[in-house]
């Protein structure tokens, strides 16, 4: 009889840097949402979290092309009567840069329980430091 092998989820996951200097936001998001699924690896389960996890720095930094600075806009909602709230692309890059990372790779990731787990595993800042040297992340070009 022949059994599935499902692969072991012993923390043996690894950490990347991403440097979003000059990326391009579309492009980068795939590359970042492939790894925290674990798309790269040869043991890549679609039902379990075999990702790891992904430091991105200078999130201010990220490119768009075309007008998209001025056209790409991000809504929220407050769930107030009239509690809509619209800023583009330039509005939000100055005051939230790591906002704009983060809904472009959550949007990339499955909806549910392990999506959620997955988001997790991303950590974004709008800086060159971060917090995560004793993790010794290592270098992944896009």
């Amino acid at each position: 009889m022949n059994k599935t092998q499902a692969p072991s989820l012993n923390g043996n996951s690894k950490w990347y840097i991403i440097d979003a200097k000059n990326q391009t936001l579309g492009r980068m998001s795939t590359h970042i949402s492939n790894i925290l699924r674990g798309k790269n690896k040869p043991s890549y389960t679609p039902y379990l979290d075999t990702g790891d996890y992904v430091i991105v720095i200078n999130s201010s930094e990220v490119y768009v092309s075309g007008n998209k600075t001025n056209q790409k806009l991000y809504r929220r909602h407050s769930g107030q009567p009239g509690g809509l709230k619209v800023e583009t692309f330039e509005q939000l890059q100055t005051r939230l840069p790591n906002r704009i990372i983060e809904k472009s790779v959550k949007g990339m990731l499955p909806k549910g329980p392990l999506g959620r787990k997955l988001f997790t595993k991303l950590k974004v800042y709008a800086g060159p430091i971060h917090p995560h040297i004793a993790q010794k992340p290592q270098e992944y070009i896009v």
